[in-house]
């Protein structure tokens, strides 16, 4: 079932959550931040006791996301807020939190994900790209979790640790030192 659009009506969004929400979901975390050829990659991996053992879901990311994520499972800050920082705080002052994020579906190559907020009137599903919601998941502790139909389907056997992850890191520096406005105008 995918998550509801921009473009849905009221009352199809909260159909469609309703139906969504009856699927099976599976707690995950990030296991890795990885480059890769063809750019960075997010590894979510089932949390122990999963019977789905080495299998990783692989979500293509852009360099700036994927250095926002790595900064913050590392627990590195930055001088001045980036905007997963900015959002983590306006959610805060609004007296809400990140309940959960849930990667719900991959659809013509575009994963896609529902970021939970939790509001004083109720709870709140907001449509987001998993990038985004991964990043606030990992600056506020929220659970992660992927639909059990999404990694049946499109997870793959990973057991490779990442040897080095300073010089992932080092690699999103340097990029964030050269990156200029204009490099986003395809995106």
């Amino acid at each position: 079932m995918a998550p509801p659009t921009r473009s849905t009506n009221a009352y199809a969004v909260g159909v469609t959550i309703a139906l969504w929400m009856a699927e099976e979901n599976l707690l995950v975390h990030v296991e890795n931040v990885l480059m890769s050829s063809q750019g960075p990659i997010v590894m979510l991996a089932p949390k122990d006791g999963s019977a789905h053992g080495d299998r990783v879901l692989p979500i293509f990311i852009d360099q700036t996301q994927a250095l926002n994520i790595q900064l913050a499972l590392d627990g590195q800050l930055s001088p001045r807020p980036m905007t997963h920082d900015l959002m983590t705080s306006i959610i805060s002052l609004l007296h809400a939190q990140v309940l959960k994020v849930t990667v719900t579906e991959l659809k013509e190559n575009t994963f896609y994900a529902l970021l939970t907020l939790r509001l004083e009137s109720g709870d709140i599903d907001v449509d987001s790209r998993p990038s985004d919601a991964l990043a606030l998941a990992v600056r506020t502790n929220a659970p992660i979790f992927a639909s059990e139909r999404l990694i049946d389907e499109n997870a793959i056997e990973f057991d490779h640790e990442v040897e080095d992850e300073d010089e992932v890191v080092e690699k999103f520096r340097d990029f964030l030192n050269h990156v200029t406005p204009e490099d986003f105008l395809n995106d």
